[in-house]
């Protein structure tokens, strides 16, 4: 059984990246994600500057847990799609100098019927795909689909007749929770697709209010058996604690990192 590995999402504690590393280390985490933006866009970023990134994360015995990679739209839009692929492809290889493997790239809702629109946005996400994971085969870096609107089993059927090794999934229960999905059940479908996963978590916040996402621990996510799941699954990349709302970030990832640690057996 592989040991779970604990980290958290740099953007989540409101700080720079500097004081996420550090405050990362004091939580004892393992690892961190951060996103491909400003002074660590590809882009942006030189060889030096990769280097001291590097140097960066061993000083304060960190791993990068996976490089976030936002679009503006989605890989189904035909509209200035070349470029969203080429920016995607350059943040894996960015992934990869600093010492990750995996890019976390949104996936779109799939498309719910073969009508002309639907399919038109299957056709351009299945080329856009196709692209992208014939570079991660190339350079041993795979595309961690961020999933959520739809099931385990109609991802993992979508991404079937794909050749390529590197199209994987980043797993987020509460984005499956906010969706009307099982997060528990909808796990063992993508068996051997996991490279990544999302520690957020929600609840139900009254009849008018609906689900939210709360702290991790605070909702409706059986955190024991996710994750009794997911090492039986063998999954062994990251968990990194996410929080995108509240006043009070920081401390909610502290003690998400405390409460996935009672998960956690010693490496």
């Amino acid at each position: 059984m592989k040991p779970l590995k604990i980290g958290i999402v740099a953007e989540s504690t409101g700080l720079s990246v500097r004081q996420a590393l550090i405050a990362a280390a004091r939580m004892g985490a393992r690892g961190v994600q951060v996103s491909a933006v400003g002074d660590l866009a590809p882009d942006a970023l030189t060889a030096t500057g990769r280097r001291d990134f590097r140097t960066l994360l061993r000083s304060f015995d960190l791993e990068l847990a996976a490089l976030n990679v936002p679009t503006r739209r989605g890989l189904d839009v035909a509209a200035d799609l070349q470029p969203r692929i080429e920016r995607v492809r350059k943040a894996m290889q960015l992934a990869v100098d600093l010492g990750a493997r995996r890019a976390v790239v949104p996936l779109p809702k799939l498309a719910d019927e073969p009508a002309d629109t639907g399919a038109t946005r299957e056709l351009h996400l299945h080329d856009a795909l196709g692209a992208i994971g014939t570079f991660g085969d190339r350079i041993g870096c795979c595309a961690a689909l961020e999933l959520g609107f739809d099931t385990g089993a109609r991802v993992k059927a979508f991404l079937a007749p794909f050749a390529s090794g590197s199209l994987k999934v980043t797993f987020d229960p509460a984005n499956l929770l906010l969706h009307g999905h099982d997060p528990l059940a909808n796990l063992p479908p993508l068996a051997g697709l996991v490279a990544h996963v999302h520690a957020r978590d929600a609840r139900s916040g009254g009849l008018s209010r609906g689900l939210q996402e709360v702290p991790v621990g605070a909702g409706d996510v059986d955190w024991m058996a996710l994750t009794a799941t997911l090492q039986v699954l063998e999954f062994d990349g990251f968990m990194v604690v996410e929080r995108e709302e509240g006043d009070t970030k920081l401390a909610d990832v502290t003690s998400g990192v405390k409460f996935l640690q009672r998960f956690a057996p010693p490496v």
